[in-house]
């Protein structure tokens, strides 16, 4: 009979039980500094609700958070009242509005020709484009009012919407253009094939699978011209066009100010954005893990 083999324990498995322990290590220590951004993150929202609940008599004090008690709504009362948030919120989603279509269609349209056509001086243009990026906002305001001064668009929407989408245009163009690389061109061939013209294959074609990208814009877009102040407190002064963050201006005084109704309006301003911004997380990140991997 031959004699049984013995089989000896294998001496890579204490190695092997190390190493699933320093993954799980890494993994919670990953998990962990996520949650401590995410805090840090989300602290400035919980500190402006509130402060916006507060006396203004609360605010002085060492305390960083103050429990309200009781919570003062009397102070988002006076923001609709007082602040005229009603009527500056219609004026600030007509000119969000008609930023983001304009910045759409037009970064649309100027990325599809940079990055899928082929045509002289297109990569000059596109860097031409993406200057605008580093231009900063404070530098156009004297210019842009002597320009809308002679043109007669001071105090109009016009004043608002033109620059809002000329300083969007840039960044909504380059995210489309890192999103366009990765489709295949295969699929534009398949259309001009069954007889698409250009506006048939941008909008048709393009569009559809350029939504999650143009979801990114969007929000992007909204953001940026939904807290704009700077050009709106330059450029307007009549009470008909003022947009949201004007409605700060109404309580504050020469001598005193109303700090609880002013966090009222701010936490106001923030809920669209912070609401727009969670409902499209998930086409956002996708649109950028799709463009920044091309080919």
């Amino acid at each position: 009979m031959t004699p049984s083999k013995l089989t000896l324990p294998s001496i890579s498995q204490p190695k092997k039980i190390s190493s699933v322990k320093r993954s799980n290590w890494a993994d919670l220590s990953v998990r962990g500094l996520l949650i401590i951004i995410a805090v840090i993150q989300l602290f400035p929202l919980v500190w402006l609700v509130d402060f916006s609940l507060l006396k203004s008599g609360d605010f002085f004090g060492s305390s960083i958070l103050k429990w309200p008690n009781p919570p003062q709504w009397i102070n988002y009362k006076n923001a609709f009242t007082q602040g005229k948030v009603p009527a500056y919120f219609l004026n600030s989603a007509i000119v969000t509005t008609v930023t983001i279509v304009a910045t759409v269609i037009s970064s649309l349209t100027m990325a599809y020709a940079c990055t899928r056509m082929q045509w002289k001086l297109r990569k000059v243009f596109y860097n031409l484009m993406l200057v605008g990026m580093i231009i900063p906002v404070y530098s156009t305001l004297i210019p842009n009012f002597q320009i809308f001064n002679k043109l007669g668009m001071l105090n109009s929407y016009w004043s608002l919407i033109l620059p809002n989408v000329a300083f969007s245009i840039p960044l909504a163009m380059f995210i489309l253009s890192g999103f366009m690389e990765s489709i295949p061109r295969s699929l534009e061939e398949a259309a001009v094939m069954d007889g698409l013209g250009l506006g048939g294959i941008i909008y048709r074609i393009i569009l559809p699978i350029t939504k999650p990208a143009i979801t990114t814009v969007t929000v992007m877009t909204f953001i940026s011209t939904w807290n704009e102040f700077i050009m709106a407190i330059t450029y307007i002064r009549s009470e008909t066009f003022k947009t949201l963050p004007f409605a700060l201006v109404q309580f504050t005084g020469q001598y005193a100010s109303n700090y609880a109704a002013q966090f009222a309006v701010m936490a106001l301003i923030a809920l669209p954005s912070v609401v727009i911004y969670f409902i499209f997380t998930e086409q956002i990140t996708s649109s950028v893990t799709a463009g920044a991997v091309k080919g």
